[in-house]
């Protein structure tokens, strides 16, 4: 699907202010988010990277640079980045000896769980103050704004 084209509708009310109070929320609460991180030398991309990395396992700058949706040279340097604060390692491609496969180090992987693990309890505090009709509603929005995110 096209978003370029695609316009909602959003001539009923309620739906045009779902929309903007959900975009609001979101952008608060992941700028709120992004504070609580492990490792303040990372940018939000290179934490972006290593998540991605994490998630979907290994790729190339190629793969990643369209999966994190910036130009393949800035991918290049992220992955440079990366590797030399040891957090992924450059591998020959299997199939392509003209690509290398990025992958994450155990570095990483034990900085990205820590880095989960502080955001879950800060989050965890803050969903604290719920009452249980909020708590499931939280629980039922959750697959609802996971699917959003990954649309």
């Amino acid at each position: 699907m096209s978003y370029s084209n695609y316009m909602p509708d959003l001539s009923h009310g309620d739906n045009a202010a779902a929309v903007n109070s959900l975009r609001s929320a979101v952008m608060r609460l992941g700028r709120r988010l992004k504070h609580q991180r492990v490792d303040e030398s990372l940018s939000p991309t290179e934490m972006s990277v290593l998540g991605t990395l994490a998630r979907c396992g290994s790729a190339t700058p190629g793969e990643l640079a369209r999966k994190e949706h910036v130009q393949p040279p800035s991918m290049t340097r992220i992955v440079a980045l990366l590797e030399a604060k040891g957090l992924v390692k450059l591998e020959p491609h299997p199939e392509d000896r003209r690509q290398k496969v990025v992958s994450q180090t155990e570095q990483a992987e034990a900085m990205l769980e820590q880095s989960r693990r502080k955001r879950n309890v800060w989050l965890a505090s803050l969903a604290d103050e719920l009452d249980e009709d909020e708590w499931a509603k939280l629980r039922a929005a959750a697959p609802v704004l996971e699917k959003l995110a990954h649309l």
